[in-house]
Protein backbone atom coordinates (compact mmCIF):
# COMPACT_ATOMS: atom_id res chain seq x y z
CA UNK A 1 0.00 0.00 0.00
CA UNK A 2 1.20 3.18 -1.26
CA UNK A 3 1.88 6.25 1.23
CA UNK A 4 -1.06 8.35 -0.63
CA UNK A 5 -3.62 5.45 -0.38
CA UNK A 6 -2.85 5.82 3.81
CA UNK A 7 -3.52 9.58 3.42
CA UNK A 8 -6.71 9.07 0.99
CA UNK A 9 -8.33 6.41 4.01
CA UNK A 10 -7.28 8.70 6.83
CA UNK A 11 -10.66 9.65 7.89
CA UNK A 12 -10.87 11.35 11.49
CA UNK A 13 -14.69 11.18 12.17
CA UNK A 14 -16.36 13.54 14.80
CA UNK A 15 -19.59 14.91 16.09
CA UNK A 16 -20.21 18.34 14.52
CA UNK A 17 -20.50 21.57 16.58
CA UNK A 18 -21.89 24.90 15.38
CA UNK A 19 -18.02 26.05 14.31
CA UNK A 20 -18.83 23.12 11.51
CA UNK A 21 -22.19 24.90 10.43
CA UNK A 22 -20.18 26.83 7.54
CA UNK A 23 -18.13 24.15 6.21
CA UNK A 24 -21.05 21.46 5.83
CA UNK A 25 -22.97 24.17 4.44
CA UNK A 26 -20.24 24.57 1.46
CA UNK A 27 -20.28 21.03 1.63
CA UNK A 28 -23.89 20.32 0.44
CA UNK A 29 -24.28 23.05 -1.70
CA UNK A 30 -21.42 21.42 -3.57
CA UNK A 31 -22.72 18.26 -4.17
CA UNK A 32 -25.37 19.94 -6.41
CA UNK A 33 -27.84 17.15 -5.53
CA UNK A 34 -29.03 17.99 -2.19
CA UNK A 35 -31.27 20.29 -1.02
CA UNK A 36 -29.28 23.21 0.71
CA UNK A 37 -31.15 24.85 3.65
CA UNK A 38 -29.88 27.90 5.07
CA UNK A 39 -26.73 28.25 6.53
CA UNK A 40 -28.25 28.74 10.05
CA UNK A 41 -29.90 25.42 9.50
CA UNK A 42 -26.79 23.65 9.24
CA UNK A 43 -25.68 25.85 12.64
CA UNK A 44 -28.21 24.81 14.52
CA UNK A 45 -28.10 21.22 12.94
CA UNK A 46 -24.26 20.94 14.06
CA UNK A 47 -25.12 22.16 17.36
CA UNK A 48 -27.83 20.59 18.85
CA UNK A 49 -28.18 17.28 17.16
CA UNK A 50 -24.41 16.79 17.12
CA UNK A 51 -25.23 13.35 19.19
CA UNK A 52 -26.66 11.61 15.56
CA UNK A 53 -24.70 13.73 13.05
CA UNK A 54 -21.41 13.14 12.10
CA UNK A 55 -18.73 15.68 10.24
CA UNK A 56 -15.53 13.42 8.75
CA UNK A 57 -12.48 15.05 8.20
CA UNK A 58 -9.31 14.40 6.18
CA UNK A 59 -6.53 16.47 6.26
CA UNK A 60 -8.23 19.03 8.26
CA UNK A 61 -11.14 19.26 4.91
CA UNK A 62 -14.55 18.58 5.80
CA UNK A 63 -15.24 15.63 3.50
CA UNK A 64 -18.21 14.01 4.56
CA UNK A 65 -21.51 14.73 6.98
CA UNK A 66 -24.61 13.06 7.88
CA UNK A 67 -27.47 14.53 9.80
CA UNK A 68 -29.55 12.68 11.92
CA UNK A 69 -32.10 12.25 14.60
CA UNK A 70 -33.77 10.20 16.60
CA UNK A 71 -37.74 10.23 15.53
CA UNK A 72 -39.79 11.64 18.30
CA UNK A 73 -42.59 9.37 17.88
CA UNK A 74 -40.42 6.30 17.53
CA UNK A 75 -37.42 6.57 19.89
CA UNK A 76 -35.38 3.35 18.85
CA UNK A 77 -35.19 5.16 14.76
CA UNK A 78 -32.65 7.31 13.60
CA UNK A 79 -33.52 9.30 11.08
CA UNK A 80 -31.34 10.08 8.19
CA UNK A 81 -31.71 13.62 6.60
CA UNK A 82 -29.02 14.44 5.13
CA UNK A 83 -25.61 12.26 4.08
CA UNK A 84 -23.30 14.55 1.87
CA UNK A 85 -19.79 13.01 0.62
CA UNK A 86 -17.22 15.32 -1.39
CA UNK A 87 -16.95 14.71 -4.64
CA UNK A 88 -13.44 13.46 -4.00
CA UNK A 89 -14.51 11.09 -1.44
CA UNK A 90 -17.31 9.46 -3.60
CA UNK A 91 -16.95 5.80 -4.73
CA UNK A 92 -14.62 5.01 -1.66
CA UNK A 93 -17.80 3.70 0.68
CA UNK A 94 -17.44 6.76 3.09
CA UNK A 95 -21.18 7.21 3.60
CA UNK A 96 -21.20 3.36 4.97
CA UNK A 97 -18.67 4.35 7.55
CA UNK A 98 -19.81 7.22 8.68
CA UNK A 99 -23.39 5.42 9.05
CA UNK A 100 -21.79 2.83 10.91
CA UNK A 101 -19.84 4.88 13.33
CA UNK A 102 -23.20 6.89 14.21
CA UNK A 103 -24.60 3.05 14.69
CA UNK A 104 -22.04 2.42 17.25
CA UNK A 105 -22.32 5.53 19.24
CA UNK A 106 -23.44 5.37 22.66
CA UNK A 107 -26.35 7.86 22.06
CA UNK A 108 -27.49 5.09 19.17
CA UNK A 109 -27.66 2.24 21.83
CA UNK A 110 -31.05 2.16 21.04
CA UNK A 111 -31.52 2.36 17.67
CA UNK A 112 -33.39 -0.34 15.99
CA UNK A 113 -34.44 1.29 12.50
CA UNK A 114 -32.62 3.36 10.20
CA UNK A 115 -35.06 5.78 7.95
CA UNK A 116 -34.72 8.10 5.10
CA UNK A 117 -36.31 9.56 2.73
CA UNK A 118 -34.80 9.68 -1.08
CA UNK A 119 -35.92 10.83 -4.43
CA UNK A 120 -36.26 7.56 -6.90
CA UNK A 121 -33.42 9.58 -9.37
CA UNK A 122 -30.94 9.58 -6.52
CA UNK A 123 -29.23 5.93 -6.92
CA UNK A 124 -26.06 6.77 -4.80
CA UNK A 125 -28.46 7.19 -1.83
CA UNK A 126 -30.69 3.92 -2.91
CA UNK A 127 -27.64 1.93 -3.03
CA UNK A 128 -26.45 3.22 0.33
CA UNK A 129 -29.60 2.39 2.42
CA UNK A 130 -30.15 -0.43 0.37
CA UNK A 131 -25.96 -1.37 0.85
CA UNK A 132 -26.76 -0.66 4.71
CA UNK A 133 -29.79 -3.34 5.03
CA UNK A 134 -27.44 -6.17 3.21
CA UNK A 135 -24.23 -5.20 4.98
CA UNK A 136 -26.48 -5.46 8.35
CA UNK A 137 -28.58 -8.42 7.03
CA UNK A 138 -31.48 -7.21 7.76
CA UNK A 139 -35.08 -6.03 5.75
CA UNK A 140 -34.96 -2.66 3.69
CA UNK A 141 -38.59 -1.55 3.10
CA UNK A 142 -39.42 1.37 0.59
CA UNK A 143 -42.81 3.21 0.42
CA UNK A 144 -44.00 6.46 -1.03
CA UNK A 145 -43.74 8.88 1.74
CA UNK A 146 -43.85 12.86 0.17
CA UNK A 147 -45.29 13.23 -3.40
CA UNK A 148 -44.11 15.69 -5.52
CA UNK A 149 -47.09 17.56 -5.15
CA UNK A 150 -46.13 17.92 -0.90
CA UNK A 151 -43.68 20.44 -2.08
CA UNK A 152 -44.30 24.10 -2.68
CA UNK A 153 -43.19 25.42 -6.25
CA UNK A 154 -42.12 22.87 -9.06
CA UNK A 155 -39.86 20.63 -9.74
CA UNK A 156 -39.24 18.47 -6.34
CA UNK A 157 -39.19 14.80 -7.39
CA UNK A 158 -41.52 12.31 -5.07
CA UNK A 159 -39.36 11.10 -1.92
CA UNK A 160 -39.62 7.51 -1.03
CA UNK A 161 -39.23 6.27 2.77
CA UNK A 162 -36.22 4.03 3.33
CA UNK A 163 -36.97 2.03 6.58
CA UNK A 164 -34.06 -0.63 7.45
CA UNK A 165 -34.16 -2.98 10.30
CA UNK A 166 -34.43 -4.54 12.55
CA UNK A 167 -30.77 -3.66 13.76
CA UNK A 168 -28.67 -6.18 15.95
CA UNK A 169 -26.23 -4.67 18.08
CA UNK A 170 -24.02 -7.24 17.38
CA UNK A 171 -24.08 -6.82 13.47
CA UNK A 172 -23.36 -3.31 14.28
CA UNK A 173 -20.46 -3.70 16.00
CA UNK A 174 -19.02 -6.04 14.06
CA UNK A 175 -19.01 -3.74 10.88
CA UNK A 176 -17.81 -0.50 12.87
Amino acid sequence: MTREKDIKTDFHFRKPNKDDGAAVWELIKQTGVLDLNSSYSYLMWCEIFSETSIVTEREGETVGFISGFIHPDTPNTLFIWQVAVNESERGNGLGTKMLFQLLNREHCGAIEYVEATVSPSNTPSRNLFQGLAQKLKTHCEVDDYFSSNDFPGEGHEDELLFKIGPIEEEKIWIKG
